[in-house]
């Protein structure tokens, strides 16, 4: 294990035993007897209250309790977490000997991290096995499990991609069908000069596939300005550096793989049910 170890103490203004935090001027008489103790907060709530690096707050165990003053030496930015977006608390990070002076707790914590050089199961089991009352679990399975509803949701948009897909193949094989048969004439045509059936079928598969490519960068682009659209409105509404949309190459390459073959599948399709009819029945004769 390793020698150093972090302690995260998040605490929420909205829950209770929170620390809730007042902009007061600090008190004369004891900002003249110690030095000023210093908390870190988040940027939401540092927008929320108005308040800056170097500002002096008083921070309490109870709302209307007598406090201890500090500065805000730290405006912290929380991370990318899915788990955190929906919350809208407030957090503030004190030092551990001034948390439990506050509270009042004692040798006693909620939870804290530590940062360890083994395999995380490893320690886990280690410490799990050394003493009872607590339980310890690597930061890998908390993360699991605090996300099980957004891999429910993943696997809810999976089904509708694929519903969505295997109507629009349909409906791309209908079309195509439709734009070829309307060009009867022109295949019969070409067909009495003697063009043969092959070079009929690569040439409606060819102009398919490029429809296809066209339709696929069109697609990308829309998809990525309708990505940052809708990152710019949620990243703004719940302050967060999360990524609510996110278009990679992988799914570009996979549109656009997914597009062709649908694409070069469908002409061919259409191109088969037209070169088995006769030149004289394409032209109406």
């Amino acid at each position: 294990m390793s020698p150093r170890t972090s302690i995260l103490l998040a605490l929420a203004c909205a829950v209770p035993h929170a620390v809730p935090l007042t902009a007061q001027p600090a008190p004369a008489a004891l900002a003249a007897r110690a030095p000023l103790r210093s908390i870190a907060i988040d940027e939401r709530l540092a927008a929320a209250a108005t308040l800056a690096v170097g500002d002096t707050v008083v921070i309490a165990a109870a709302a209307g309790a007598p406090g201890d003053t500090v500065v805000i030496s730290a405006i912290t930015r929380r991370g990318a977490d899915p788990s955190e977006v929906a919350r809208s608390e407030h957090r503030v990070r004190v030092h551990l000997d001034h948390l439990q002076a506050l509270t009042r707790g004692g040798d006693r914590v909620g939870r804290f991290a530590v940062l360890s050089r083994g395999e995380p199961a490893d320690v886990a089991a280690a410490i799990n096995g050394s003493a009872f009352g607590f339980r310890a679990w690597p930061a890998a399975e908390v993360a699991v499990e605090t996300s099980a509803t957004f891999r429910v949701v993943n696997r809810f948009h999976r089904a509708i991609g694929v519903i969505t897909i295997v109507a629009s193949a349909i409906f791309l094989l209908c079309i195509t069908l439709l734009k070829v048969d309307e060009r009867r004439r022109d295949i019969g045509a070409l067909r009495l000069l003697g063009i043969s059936r092959a070079s009929v079928v690569r040439a409606v598969v060819l102009e398919a596939a490029l429809v296809a490519l066209v339709g696929s960068a069109m697609g990308a682009l829309l998809g990525w300005g309708a990505s940052a659209l809708v990152n710019w409105h949620y990243q703004g509404v719940y302050a967060t550096p999360l990524r609510f949309a996110i278009v990679t190459p992988g799914i570009v390459l996979f549109a656009v793989s997914l597009s062709l073959a649908l694409g070069v599948v469908s002409g061919w399709l259409a191109a088969q049910r037209l070169v088995r009819q006769a030149p004289l029945e394409l032209v109406g004769r």
